[in-house]
């Protein structure tokens, strides 16, 4: 069996949660266009890239990690088990999630310092496109 790279593992693991936040919404009965009505919102984040690198990178961190719609999603579940169902909650946690989710497996990961297109994932856009070149692919 070909061994894949922990970048490829990262991304098949994205595409799952992907996935998996769209069944966890038709499930939990949350309209499933919410994922795509919400889907660009949380690229809002990269308004931080007016202030710099560092800032950007710091701000769309933020916003595509998923420790924040974890913590989201875990308020609405308690919400939800001690009868105060706060479905608006529910959908946004799953939403994010959803977002980041696509981000990854399309290889966009979190930004470093060095500008929008250096991820933990690798280079992305034009700075892909021009190592590329540089080194004959």
């Amino acid at each position: 069996m070909p061994q894949l790279s922990p970048v490829t593992t990262q991304r098949v693991e994205a595409a799952a949660v992907a996935v998996l936040a769209v069944v966890v919404t038709v499930a939990a009965g949350y309209p499933w266009w919410s994922l795509l009505a919400l889907f660009l919102v949380f690229d809002l984040s990269m308004l931080g890239y007016l202030r710099g690198p560092r800032a950007g990178a710091v701000c769309y961190n933020l916003a595509h990690s998923y420790t924040l719609p974890a913590a989201l999603g875990a308020v609405a579940v308690a919400a939800a088990a001690s009868g105060d169902r706060i479905d608006w909650l529910g959908v946004l946690a799953v939403a994010w999630a959803f977002h980041i989710a696509v981000d990854r497996a399309l290889g966009y990961g979190l930004k470093t310092g060095a500008g929008f297109e250096h991820t933990h994932l690798g280079l992305i856009g034009k700075a892909r496109r021009a190592r590329a070149t540089t080194d004959g692919r």
